[in-house]
């Protein structure tokens, strides 16, 4: 009975976890979408500085308040990740704006893939078939429902494949640190927000000014695009949060599948606002595609045989040692 508890209480804490990243990113999506169109402040990479500027704020908060222990991160690992990260920003902003639609989706849908490869090289995982075709189902389903034209440029190749990887890199990582140096989401953000608040916020200005011929600091700070921009940066909170907290609770390469549900979500949520425009057999296709693909996906990696786990031996004395972080890493889904 309590192992079936224990099994329950797992579930609905992924769930709640998943449903906050989604709740979140949709949330922050809206918001930004309002701000940049509507009240146009289009300095992405500044408005990404101020989100962990918050961030690292309620970091602050919470350590003073006792709920984020004293830990130790290393300056080099420090320094890795937020180049990452930094570069994963950066070059998804730099590859929206120069590429095509089509060929930007196309670049979020190789994540997946590029986020496999990780795993099965630095971590020895290996995927069933099932799982294999899972992920194919879910990448050929969010095509159909998104991509468009495609127009490909050497730049915007460029800007993609770097965004690709950086992101990639930075997403395993948040889950290698967080196991090497048994970091909770909260020690980690408390970490890396500074650092990337820090790098952005200087660096910010110069790329946004490159990229949109505007001065950040003369746009017209008036009282509901202010309003906007402290929203954004609250509803940004709750995003690095559950990032953070979905990646330690799943493998990158789920928390790419999963992500991908917001896709769809994003879709459904435009058809009830704004009516059946954009909605045709295609988009709903696709959806099913999807949808089907993610159910597969769960499906196959959580069975014994069939899920993401690793394929080195240990030695039968160090197996008993760390019995119980074997069993949780192979429990990943």
């Amino acid at each position: 009975m309590a192992p079936a508890s224990k099994a329950d209480r797992k579930a609905a804490l992924d769930v709640a976890s998943w449903m906050f990243n989604v709740v979140t990113s949709v949330g922050i999506i809206l918001v930004n979408k309002a701000l940049m169109a509507t009240y146009g402040f289009s300095f992405a990479t500044t408005l990404t500085g101020m989100h962990f500027a918050m961030t690292t704020l309620m970091t602050v908060i919470l350590r003073w308040l006792g709920y984020i222990q004293a830990s130790h991160l290393p300056f080099p690992e420090l320094l890795k990740f937020v180049l990452f990260a930094n570069f994963s920003i950066v070059g998804m902003n730099v590859s929206l704006m120069w590429n095509s639609v089509g060929f930007y989706q196309i670049a979020k849908l190789s994540m997946i893939p590029v986020s496999c490869l990780l795993e099965v090289v630095l971590d020895k995982i290996r995927y069933s078939r099932d799982t294999k075709l899972s992920i194919g189902v879910v990448l050929l389903g969010v095509a159909v429902c998104t991509i468009t034209d495609v127009s490909v440029n050497s730049k915007g190749f460029v800007a993609a494949f770097i965004a690709v990887w950086s992101t990639s890199l930075q997403q395993y990582y948040v889950h290698f640190l967080q196991r090497k140096y048994s970091l909770g989401s909260f020690n980690l953000l408390g970490h890396t927000a500074p650092a990337q608040a820090a790098t952005l916020l200087v660096l910010g200005p110069f790329l946004d000014y490159r990229l949109t011929s505007k001065r950040v600091d003369m746009f017209d700070y008036n009282a509901v695009s202010v309003f906007f921009i402290i929203l954004s940066c609250t509803i940004a909170v709750g995003t690095n949060l559950s990032q953070f907290i979905c990646i330690s609770r799943f493998t990158a390469v789920s928390f790419q599948v999963l992500g991908h549900m917001k896709t769809i979500l994003v879709l459904i949520m435009g058809f009830f606002f704004f009516g059946k425009e954009g909605l045709n057999l295609q988009v709903v296709l696709g959806m099913v595609l999807a949808v089907m693909g993610m159910i597969w996906y769960g499906n196959a990696s959580s069975k014994p045989g069939g899920k993401e786990r690793r394929s080195y031996s240990i030695s039968s004395d160090k197996g008993q040692k760390h019995g119980t972080e074997s069993s949780e890493i192979d429990g990943k889904v």
